[in-house]
């Protein structure tokens, strides 16, 4: 994977490197199982935690590598 093809980080006009995955879902739009998901970079990871946790979407906090080995298993 190039630099141009890694996850970049979800909060707005930040282009750095996500190291961490956040899985939500709204339950008033989504089934219960579904997962959204939004990237986080280090510096970003407790403000859009924060940012889902506060609606009550957060479900949960993964490392990307971790998130991407449970994907390649399933």
């Amino acid at each position: 994977m190039t630099t141009e093809d890694a996850p970049i980080c979800s909060a707005k006009g930040c282009r750095a490197p996500a190291v961490w995955v956040l899985a939500w879902n709204n339950p008033k739009l989504h089934t219960p199982e579904r997962r959204k998901t939004w990237l986080a970079c280090e510096e970003h990871r407790e403000h859009l935690s924060q940012f889902l946790g506060i609606r009550g979407f957060l479900k949960d906090v993964v490392a990307l590598r971790e998130w991407d080995d449970s994907a390649a298993d399933g």
